[in-house]
């Protein structure tokens, strides 16, 4: 993902949830709606969400230290984290204990015209929103469907803005349906029911936020359609016959790190191995940009080395089509 397309998403969704939010809050004061309550708390948290990914993008871009040899790429991942956090406790947990207490407190909706016409407004803002988000993922997501798409994906920003804008369409929706009926009902439980339905919608989308960032922040290695460039790109079926073993580990959206060892001939001597190694890293950030950290061991290729290494099921090479 570019970061330019993350960062347009997230100023776009960040001007229109501070938007929203407003309107809500005012709905809220001139009709008592519990959704709308919950609504404008979703909106504050959606906001402080989209700053701290801006944050976290601007802090992940500081140059290497000895501490941080590999940067501050995985900063990204933290900030991800930290916004499935908020959204759980600020968005999620309230709106469900507003909703609760709207259910077993109700009182009367005022002005229902209020929220209805906050909500219709909330709804095109954030479609606006969604639809930037959705152009922006479009260029980037490739033959994945979304699901994959969100599940792979390396950078946090466009598929926590997907989500959010997601849960934030079907949330006006529930919103709207809540005090819709309220108003036609004369019951103000349907608002809370609204806001408690609101308040269970952004706990999942809490949850499916800190389980992928989460997975990132442990470590994920290269997609399997990198890795198999980074291979190809390794052998030159003249020096480096063969991968014998290989990790790749993103240290950060777009930054790889890739460790080797490649098979090479057993009569070459170490300024020809040392000249091979060279061409090879050249190789492979051609093939692979984000492979900034390159480090690669050559050993003589054997069956027994192969299976006996971390990686033996993903072992290429040896005698075969890698084979010098």
């Amino acid at each position: 993902m570019s970061t330019e397309g993350g960062t347009k998403a997230l100023v776009a969704a960040l001007s229109a949830n501070l938007g929203i939010a407003v309107s809500k809050f005012v709905a809220f004061a001139f009709s008592g709606s519990s959704s709308m309550l919950a609504e404008g708390v979703h909106s504050i948290a959606d906001s402080g969400n989209q700053v701290l990914l801006l944050v976290g993008g601007k802090r992940s871009k500081r140059a290497a230290t000895e501490e941080h040899p590999f940067g501050y790429g995985r900063e990204r991942y933290v900030y991800g984290f930290l916004v499935s956090i908020v959204l759980f406790s600020i968005g999620g947990m309230f709106a469900i204990y507003e909703g609760y207490e709207k259910i077993a407190h109700p009182h009367e909706l005022e002005n229902w015209y209020w929220p209805v016409g906050v909500l219709v407004f909330a709804i095109l803002l954030e479609g606006y929103s969604f639809l930037t988000a959705y152009k922006e993922a479009s260029k980037d997501k490739g033959k994945h469907n979304w699901a994959a798409y969100i599940r792979r994906a390396k950078a946090p920003e466009l598929p926590v803005v997907l989500l959010e804008d997601t849960g934030a369409l079907i949330g006006l929706a529930l919103a709207l349906l809540g005090v819709g009926l309220s108003a036609a009902t004369g019951d103000a439980t349907w608002d809370g029911v609204g806001t408690l339905c609101i308040g269970v919608l952004l706990v999942v989308i809490a949850l499916v936020l800190a389980l992928e960032t989460k997975s990132l922040l442990i470590g994920e290695s290269a997609d399997a359609d990198v890795v198999t460039r980074i291979r190809a790109a390794l052998v030159d079926h003249d020096t480096v016959t063969s991968v014998i073993h290989m990790r790749t580990l993103h240290v950060g959206p777009e930054e790889l790190l890739v460790a080797a060892k490649i098979g090479v001939n057993a009569e070459d001597s170490a300024a020809v191995i040392a000249e091979a190694i060279d061409r090879a890293e050249v190789r492979v950030r051609e093939a692979v940009p984000i492979a900034r950290a390159i480090y690669l061991e050559p050993d003589i290729y054997s069956e027994e080395k192969a299976l006996a290494g971390p990686d033996a099921d993903a072992t290429p090479g040896g005698p075969g089509p890698n084979a010098h």
